[in-house]
């Protein structure tokens, strides 16, 4: 699973995109080469597990990011990079929000809801047009009565025409599986989640939650699948850099409770669909990575293909009251380590051990 970051020219992306997953930026004004790299998602449960196992071993999920080449009417106007975008599960949309004398913007002025909403445009109008030739090619087709599901596409892509025709993004609408299926192989881009990032000012720092709260409430009421996450990426860029100490201190000075990068791999990793289960003992804490709704078997099988194949039962707690009764010894006969079957829902936070034959 993998999300884009997206941007005008001259918005803080690529430093983003370096400061998120650690890789070397390659980037430069007016650069066409894309690059991929992995950030570790935050997540407290696996520290507070940590402390109780002590194992040799740690490991986070991860969220792969993609670095695209800046945005524009031309770029998106190129087969390659609408292919590039096509393949990506979500985008990270970094908005300028940050005045500079020395940095120009590319639309003369700082306006982060106009930027927000010609890309929005774009997409939409390049999502229109997939489905008016896509819809020609049915209307052949129907007229051959080639497969019985045809009637049902049309439909669907017509509903998916009126949407886009009135600029509504196809990630707003309501679909069931079937449709959802069938739309799938079109890679929309409209339909995509979207994380709306803000790269605020220094001046801003301190606000960030409450710039945050400001922009989904004004912008995003009533909105499927999108997000908004504050930054700011000269804070952060600093806070790289830094020792955990310093690094704390440096938050302290700008009244930070966290990183606003935390944020940004969270709300990425949600808007993905995806959630962890932990696993925990003496040789490694880890954070596997499901889609939400996966079920015990499925999430076996994330540990180890044998392990779908050959499940038995799941010994499920949650991670809190394990940390509470001081690991499984203190969890036996609580009650609260449970077996569970195959059709079991994993929730966000379990931890499981797997019995397999």
């Amino acid at each position: 699973m993998q999300t884009a970051i997206i941007g005008l020219p001259q918005v803080g992306k690529t430093s983003l995109f370096t400061i998120l997953t650690g890789a070397a930026s390659e980037g430069r004004v007016g650069s066409t080469k894309l690059q991929i790299g992995v950030a570790r998602v935050p997540d407290k449960r696996v520290d507070a597990l940590v402390k109780i196992f002590e194992p040799p071993k740690i490991t986070y999920a991860t969220v792969d990011y993609v670095d695209m080449p800046a945005m524009s009417r031309d770029a998106l106007r190129e087969p390659s990079y609408i292919a590039s975008l096509r393949a990506v599960d979500a985008f990270a949309h970094v908005l300028r929000c940050f005045d500079s004398e020395t940095v120009a913007h590319a639309d003369g002025s700082i306006d982060p809801k106009r930027d927000w909403q010609n890309v929005e445009a774009e997409l939409i109008l390049n999502d229109l047009q997939v489905v008016e030739n896509r819809l020609a090619r049915v209307e052949k087709d129907l007229k051959k009565l080639r497969t019985p599901d045809l009637p049902k596409e049309k439909d669907l892509l017509e509903r998916c025409q009126v949407a886009l025709e009135n600029e509504q993004p196809l990630r707003e609408l309501e679909l069931d599986a079937d449709d959802e299926k069938r739309l799938r192989g079109f890679q929309f881009l409209s339909e995509k989640p979207m994380l709306l990032v803000l790269n605020l000012g220094e001046d801003q720092a301190s606000e960030l939650k409450a710039i945050e709260e400001k922009y989904h409430n004004e912008w995003l009421q009533n909105k499927k699948n999108i997000a908004v996450a504050a930054v700011c990426g000269s804070v952060e860029a600093e806070l790289a850099e830094l020792d955990p100490a310093e690094a704390a201190d440096l938050m302290g000075t700008y009244g930070l409770a966290e990183p606003g990068l935390e944020r940004v791999i969270e709300a990425s990793y949600d808007l993905l669909g995806l959630m962890s289960f932990l696993t925990a003992g003496e040789t490694e804490v880890r954070a596997w990575t499901i889609p939400k709704g996966t079920k015990a078997v499925r999430a076996a099988g994330a540990i180890h293909s044998d392990f779908e194949k050959k499940f038995i039962r799941a010994e499920t707690i949650n991670w809190q009251r394990l940390l509470d009764l001081g690991g499984y010894s203190g969890a036996k006969g609580t009650g609260e380590l449970r077996l569970e079957g195959k059709e079991y829902i994993v929730q966000d936070g379990d931890v499981l051990v797997i019995r397999h034959s």
